[in-house]
C-alpha cells in the first residue's frame, strides 16, 4: 500500500498558512515560499492600534483563500533592518510576494471587503498553477478504479497548496476506499475551522461515517434471498440499501430506500430517509445519482 494512503508524508504537508516571520526565515518563509504560492507580508506591531484592526481581517482573507495564499506577520520594531530594506515607513504596511519579488502593497488600516479584494487581486496575479488540470487528472484516475493514483495527485496539490480543502476531501476519500479509516478521519482533522462545512469536506466525512457505518453481517447472497422471500420485510431493504451502495450500485440502493418510504416514511424514525440523504451528502450533492435520487425523493415527499 502507499505511503500516501497510509498516511505518508500529508499531515507534514499541511502547514499553517499563517506564520510569525522575522529577519532571518524571510528567504525562506516568503522570497522561496512565493515561488510556489503568493505571500502577504504585514508590517506592524504591538501597540498599533490600526494593526489590531487590520490583522484579522487580513487573517480571515488569507484563510478564505483555501490554500491559495499564504501570510507572514513581522513585527516591524523587531526587525528594523528588514523593514527599512524594504521601504516600510509606516505601519501597518502590506507587501504582496509573487515569484521572489514585491508586486504590490498597501499601508494603513483597510476595511474586510478592501483586504479580500487585494487579495483577490493577487492570487489573480499568480500565474497558473495547473489546478483545474490536477484535479481533473485525479477525477480520471479515480474512474478507472485507481484511487492510488487519484491520492498521490491529491498529495501533491496539499504539498503546493497545503489549505487546500478540495486535496483534503479527496485523499480523505480516497483512504476510505482503501479501508485506511483513521488515516481519513485524521486528514479531515486537518481541515481549517473556517472551512468545517464545505461541501467537499461534509461529502468526505459522510462518506466516512457510511463506511464505517455497521451493516448486516450476512453475505449480499443472502440479504437478497432474505429479500425476495419477504420483500415487506424493510430492515431487509435497508440493509441491503447500505450493501448496493458498498458495491458503488447507487441506483439500486435508492429504489430500495424510495420503496421503504413508499411503504412506510415513518418507519424507525424515518430511518428510510435519513439514510438516502446521508447518501447524497457521500456522493455530492452534484453527482448524477443524488440528483436523480433527490428528485425521486421530492416527488414521493410532494405527491
Amino acid at each position: 500500500m502507499s505511503e500516501i494512503l497510509l498516511g505518508g508524508n500529508a499531515e507534514n504537508a499541511m502547514k499553517d498558512l499563517i506564520k510569525v516571520g522575522d529577519t532571518k526565515s524571510f528567504a525562506v518563509d516568503v522570497i522561496e515560499a512565493s515561488k510556489q504560492v503568493p505571500v502577504i507580508v504585514d508590517f506592524w506591531a504591538p501597540w498599533c492600534e490600526p494593526c489590531k484592526q487590520l490583522g484579522p481581517a487580513i487573517e480571515q482573507a488569507v484563510m478564505a483563500a483555501q490554500g491559495k495564499v499564504k501570510l507572514v506577520k513581522i513585527d516591524a520594531e523587531e526587525n528594523q533592518q528588514l523593514a527599512s530594506q524594504l521601504r516600510v515607513q509606516s505601519i501597518p504596511t502590506v507587501f504582496a510576494f509573487i515569484d521572489g519579488r514585491p508586486v504590490d502593497g498597501f499601508a494603513g488600516a483597510l476595511p474586510q471587503s478592501q483586504v479580500a479584494e487585494f487579495i483577490k487581486k493577487i492570487i489573480s496575479m499568480a500565474p497558473d498553477d495547473g489546478l483545474d488540470e490536477a484535479f481533473a487528472a485525479a477525477e480520471n484516475a479515480l474512474q478507472n478504479n485507481d484511487p492510488l493514483a487519484a491520492a498521490q495527485i491529491y498529495a501533491q496539490i496539499i504539498q503546493h497548496q497545503n489549505d487546500n480543502v478540495k486535496a483534503i476531501a479527496g485523499l480523505a476519500k480516497c483512504q476510505i476506499e482503501a479501508g485506511e479509516f483513521d488515516l481519513a478521519r485524521k486528514t479531515l482533522g486537518l481541515t481549517p475551522p473556517s472551512m468545517e462545512n464545505d461541501p467537499d469536506i461534509a461529502s468526505a466525512r459522510a462518506s466516512l461515517e457510511l463506511a464505517e457505518q455497521p451493516g448486516d453481517s450476512c453475505e449480499d447472497a443472502d440479504l437478497v434471498a432474505r429479500f425476495e422471500a419477504n420483500p415487506e420485510d424493510l430492515q431487509t431493504r435497508l440493509d441491503l440499501a447500505l450493501a448496493l451502495n458498498r458495491k458503488n450500485d447507487r441506483e439500486g440502493a435508492v429504489d430500495h430506500l424510495i420503496a421503504i418510504m413508499t411503504k412506510d416514511a415513518n418507519w424507525n424514525d424515518e430511518a428510510a430517509r435519513k439514510q438516502l440523504l446521508q447518501f447524497f451528502e457521500a456522493w455530492g450533492f452534484a453527482n448524477p445519482a443524488s440528483v436523480a435520487g433527490r428528485r425521486r425523493l421530492s416527488t414521493l415527499l410532494f405527491s
